[in-house]
Protein backbone atom coordinates (compact mmCIF):
# COMPACT_ATOMS: atom_id res chain seq x y z
CA UNK A 1 0.00 0.00 0.00
CA UNK A 2 1.40 3.87 -0.96
CA UNK A 3 1.76 6.33 1.47
CA UNK A 4 1.56 9.53 1.87
CA UNK A 5 2.21 13.04 4.00
CA UNK A 6 0.06 15.85 3.88
CA UNK A 7 1.86 18.72 2.41
CA UNK A 8 2.75 21.40 4.49
CA UNK A 9 0.55 24.47 4.66
CA UNK A 10 -0.58 27.62 6.39
CA UNK A 11 -3.69 27.56 7.81
CA UNK A 12 -5.51 30.59 10.42
CA UNK A 13 -7.18 29.72 13.18
CA UNK A 14 -9.28 30.91 16.22
CA UNK A 15 -9.91 29.86 19.85
CA UNK A 16 -14.41 29.33 19.98
CA UNK A 17 -13.97 30.92 23.34
CA UNK A 18 -11.88 34.45 21.92
CA UNK A 19 -14.24 34.63 18.91
CA UNK A 20 -17.30 34.93 21.56
CA UNK A 21 -15.87 36.69 24.27
CA UNK A 22 -14.79 39.54 21.57
CA UNK A 23 -16.69 39.53 18.73
CA UNK A 24 -19.57 41.97 20.11
CA UNK A 25 -16.80 44.13 22.66
CA UNK A 26 -13.42 44.17 20.88
CA UNK A 27 -14.34 42.75 17.96
CA UNK A 28 -10.89 44.97 15.95
CA UNK A 29 -8.74 42.01 18.47
CA UNK A 30 -10.10 39.20 15.45
CA UNK A 31 -9.30 38.27 12.51
CA UNK A 32 -11.25 40.59 9.30
CA UNK A 33 -12.05 36.68 8.26
CA UNK A 34 -13.68 36.35 11.82
CA UNK A 35 -15.80 39.04 11.20
CA UNK A 36 -16.78 38.61 7.49
CA UNK A 37 -18.34 35.38 8.61
CA UNK A 38 -20.05 36.77 11.19
CA UNK A 39 -21.73 39.05 8.43
CA UNK A 40 -22.28 36.30 5.90
CA UNK A 41 -23.79 34.12 8.52
CA UNK A 42 -20.86 31.45 8.52
CA UNK A 43 -20.79 31.60 11.86
CA UNK A 44 -23.75 31.88 14.18
CA UNK A 45 -23.40 32.32 18.38
CA UNK A 46 -25.30 29.50 20.28
CA UNK A 47 -25.02 28.66 23.56
CA UNK A 48 -21.57 26.98 25.04
CA UNK A 49 -19.82 27.02 21.67
CA UNK A 50 -20.61 28.78 17.53
CA UNK A 51 -22.39 27.01 14.45
CA UNK A 52 -20.17 27.26 11.58
CA UNK A 53 -21.45 27.00 8.66
CA UNK A 54 -19.76 24.89 6.01
CA UNK A 55 -19.40 23.49 2.25
CA UNK A 56 -19.96 20.21 3.91
CA UNK A 57 -22.88 21.19 6.21
CA UNK A 58 -23.01 22.46 9.59
CA UNK A 59 -20.69 22.15 12.53
CA UNK A 60 -21.02 23.21 16.60
CA UNK A 61 -17.43 23.98 17.95
CA UNK A 62 -17.81 24.47 21.84
CA UNK A 63 -15.63 26.52 23.48
CA UNK A 64 -12.29 24.84 24.03
CA UNK A 65 -12.46 24.28 20.13
CA UNK A 66 -10.86 26.18 17.07
CA UNK A 67 -12.21 27.96 14.07
CA UNK A 68 -9.90 27.30 11.49
CA UNK A 69 -9.93 29.06 7.79
CA UNK A 70 -7.89 26.74 5.02
CA UNK A 71 -6.09 27.38 2.27
CA UNK A 72 -9.11 27.77 0.15
CA UNK A 73 -10.78 30.21 2.41
CA UNK A 74 -13.24 27.18 4.00
CA UNK A 75 -14.31 27.34 7.24
CA UNK A 76 -13.94 24.07 9.94
CA UNK A 77 -13.80 23.31 13.26
CA UNK A 78 -10.59 21.40 15.73
CA UNK A 79 -11.37 19.77 18.48
CA UNK A 80 -7.79 21.18 20.86
CA UNK A 81 -6.44 17.68 21.28
CA UNK A 82 -6.55 17.36 17.56
CA UNK A 83 -5.00 20.83 16.90
CA UNK A 84 -2.33 20.79 18.99
CA UNK A 85 -1.42 17.37 17.00
CA UNK A 86 -1.78 18.81 13.93
CA UNK A 87 -0.86 22.73 13.82
CA UNK A 88 1.79 24.59 15.46
CA UNK A 89 2.62 28.84 15.20
CA UNK A 90 4.41 29.96 12.39
CA UNK A 91 5.74 33.26 12.55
Amino acid sequence: MAKFRKLPVVIEAVECAEVKRNIYDAPASLPQWIIDSYSEVKLVNFPGGIMVRTTDGNTFASLGDWIIRDVGGELYTCKPEVFKRTYEAVE
